[in-house]
């Protein structure tokens, strides 16, 4: 066996993807699944005798009936990918409800081991846990972990590679289901044994179960493969029929109660023991009692907040003064070294100024997600979730909601595209149709870029509120968009929200930075592909058609006559004069006028003064108007763009300006501008790829009309901000 394949599995919050971090560290590929799109993280690392593994981090899962699109990937990748063994890895502070789900892998039969994680958590709480009577009463192995400090992840690995190199078959564990049940399943299984019904694919016993709790996927696949499927369903409905006349009760709440008894049964045979239990949960308890208090709770939810961007602004500023330094300086060297022309122009506006542009923001955004680690690592996240479950409500909305919402920038520097693919745990469609088309109203990375130029360029001094003030802004338009929608054309019942809140636990440093530099990887990749390519197609469109020839030969006929008279002056006794200077400035504006005029005549150029009649009721001048249009497919570019008709229409001079600063001396643009185009920015069409996840997760009809209704939406209150603004300032 040259690798063996490992699989990690556990519920929400049990540290599973802490424990992924811990055994590959930066060895690590992101993608999606085959034809979806939920994340797949894949690692490998090497071990002896030439040896490597291959490590799964599967989406995290209460059950393996799939309720959700994350419980079917997992269950879908386990039975058809079939790893050398499943590492289920349990929040050992809630062990009976997490040790649910490996009663159905060892139901499965697949090679299962458990790593009883945040160990120490429960040491603190004064429980014991004897993890070898537990695998020796469940007959499976058992290892005690803190995936948090990486404690227990070598004994984890080696147990692994051990397991999956002794056993090669699935042995399925058969449970008993009571009186009622078990003849049923005796019957289905031989049924489904006799005619091969997806044996496959999953043990007969096991097809038979999931027949009985009415898995809609296994029912589909049993339909397409034998007439026989037909007959399962009859034996179900009467087992259903039958329950819920002598036990008033259903078949999977049956088998959900057996599930819990074994469990139960085995815990209770001298594996868990309690001294003074109480004791050690009271730390826990009193900082929830603070941090989600109906009252304090939200509060200090702000202030924590408002104390990420008041950190981010201040440590991030003199690294990004560097950053920008250093782009100016290349850009400088790029125009010293490249002969004029359109390769100059493409090299030092299109991509140095356009992509430079978006690159400066690493230092900031690099400091945000940093904060954001510590945030959802030490277990705080999930108590926003729980303390905005009740607020969410009143919009019609789920307390579920609350991830997609924060994911996809309900704290600026998320993306909406992971924030609409977590919708998948909504069970209700209509809840999760108004969290996808809302969730793309948050200030998410994408969108971080041009808010910090136009705060740094217009509202310098309030840096920290102005980036709050703009993600309120974003949950109050969410919020009030979603109860539009729910109350108009996506009506339909509330769902009771269920959530279990992690134990509270001091990040690590080694995680914190992993997190970090997963989200700026993807930033810079996406800079460096994306946003590349459209920053040079903005360019041709920002420099072609070039200026016809009279119209030119005019411009150079100007500059001729004064370099001439300049060269007179200095001839003469004069050359110290002022006339000179005077002479050189004219000079420099009739080229600033040439550059000027030949981007207003270029393809963007002409599209965007079209839209300028209208777009000024927004005080979007021709220039904004291009960059905006080119923020439909990224938002990022909207900066790029900027960045690029700048450059292209600047002044010369020996003396690089940044961006914001032009902005700010610019006559067409002033703080009333600036806080309409931020409305705008927040709110208008989801970007391309956004748009592309939203049509697989719902249907084109909503993406088109997310597009729609998003952006005149944004443009409506971007005019009313500006026209409201210019009347009382």
């Amino acid at each position: 066996m040259r690798q063996i394949a490992i699989a990690l599995a556990g519920n929400p919050n049990s540290g599973k993807t802490t424990m992924f971090n811990a055994l590959t560290g930066a060895r690590q590929r992101v993608g999606n699944y085959p034809g979806i799109t939920v994340e797949k993280k894949e690692g490998v690392l090497e071990i002896e005798d030439g040896k490597s593994v291959r490590v799964i981090d599967l989406p995290g899962t209460y059950s393996l009936t799939a309720y959700s699109q994350e419980e079917l990937v997992a269950r879908n990748f386990i039975v058809d990918q079939r790893p050398n063994v499943v590492v289920d890895i349990i929040n050992t502070g809630a062990l009976e409800r997490n040790l649910y789900l490996a009663v159905q892998f060892m139901e499965l039969g697949v090679p299962v081991i458990l790593a009883l994680n945040m160990i120490d958590e429960v040491r603190k709480r004064n429980i014991t846990i004897d993890s070898a009577r537990l695998a020796k009463l469940m007959n499976v192995p058992v290892i005690e972990t803190v995936a948090r400090t990486g404690a227990g992840k070598k004994e984890l690995l080696g147990k692994a590679v051990a397991v999956a190199e002794k056993q090669r078959e699935w042995r399925p564990l058969a449970l008993s289901y009571g009186p009622v049940l078990d003849p049923a399943l005796e019957e289905m299984s031989a049924l489904i044994e006799r005619e091969a019904l997806l044996t496959d694919r999953y043990p007969a016993r096991w097809v038979a179960l999931k027949y009985l709790e009415g898995d809609e996927e296994v029912q589909r696949l049993g339909r397409s493969a034998s007439p026989a499927a037909s007959k399962l369903e009859e034996l179900a409905a009467r087992v259903t029929g039958h329950c819920k006349t002598m036990l008033n009760t259903y078949p999977e709440a049956v088998i959900t109660d057996h599930r819990y008894q074994y469990i139960t049964s085995a815990l209770n045979n001298g594996v868990v023991t309690r001294e003074k239990a109480n004791e050690g949960i009271q730390a826990s308890d009193r900082l929830d009692r603070v941090l989600t208090h109906p009252y304090v709770g939200p509060p200090l939810m702000a202030l924590i907040l408002y104390t990420v961007y008041k950190i981010t602004f201040g440590l991030g500023k003199t690294p990004l003064t560097w950053v920008q330094d250093g782009f100016d300086a290349l850009g400088q060297f790029a125009g010293a070294v490249i002969p004029e022309g359109l390769l100059k122009s493409l090299v030092v506006s299109g991509v140095i100024h356009g992509v430079g542009g978006i690159m400066v923001f690493v230092p900031l955004i690099m400091i945000m997600f940093f904060l954001l680690s510590f945030l959802e690592d030490s277990g705080y996240m999930a108590r926003m979730a729980y303390m905005l479950d009740r607020v969410l409500r009143i919009f019609g909305l789920h307390g579920s909601s609350v991830m997609p919402y924060v994911v996809s920038g309900g704290i600026a520097g998320g993306c909406a595209v992971p924030g609409i693919m977590s919708t998948r745990t909504l069970r209700s469609p209509k809840e999760k149709l108004a969290t996808i088309l809302t969730s793309t109203l948050m200030a998410c990375g994408a969108k971080l870029p041009v808010f910090i130029l136009l705060v740094a360029a217009f509202f310098p001094d309030d840096s920290a509120m102005a980036m709050f003030l703009i993600t309120m802004l974003g949950w109050i338009m969410a919020l009030l968009v979603a109860k539009a929608l729910r109350s108009t054309i996506i009506k339909g019942p509330a769902t009771p929200f269920v959530m279990e809140l992690p134990p509270y636990r001091i990040p690590t440093l080694r995680s914190m930075c992993i997190h970090t530099w997963e989200k700026t990887s993807q930033y810079l990749r996406k800079a460096g592909t994306i946003i590349l390519a459209i920053s040079i197609l903005l360019w041709a469109a920002m420099t072609f058609p070039t200026l016809p020839g009279e119209t030119l030969q005019g411009f150079e006929a100007d500059k001729a006559a004064i370099e001439e008279r300049i060269a007179s002056h200095k001839a003469g006794s004069d050359s110290e004069s002022g006339e000179i200077k005077a002479l050189e400035e004219k000079a420099t504006g009739i080229e600033n006028e040439q550059a000027q005029a030949a981007l207003r005549h270029s393809l963007a150029g002409r599209f965007g003064i079209a839209l300028e009649p209208v777009s000024k009721l927004a005080g979007f001048d021709w220039r904004t108007n291009i960059a905006l249009i080119g923020g439909f497919a990224a938002k990022e570019v909207v900066v790029a763009t900027l960045g690029t008709a700048y450059s292209l229409g600047e002044v010369k001079s020996d003396e690089p300006e940044p961006l914001s600063e032009k902005l700010a001396s610019d006559p067409a643009w002033s703080p009333l501008v600036a806080a309409s185009l931020i409305v705008f920015v927040l709110l208008y069409s989801p970007c391309l790829v956004s748009v592309v996840t939203m049509a697989r997760e719902t249907s084109w009809k909503w993406a088109a009309f997310a597009m729609t209704f998003d952006t005149v939406m944004a443009f409506g209150l971007a005019v009313a901000v500006f026209q409201v603004g210019k009347t009382f300032l």
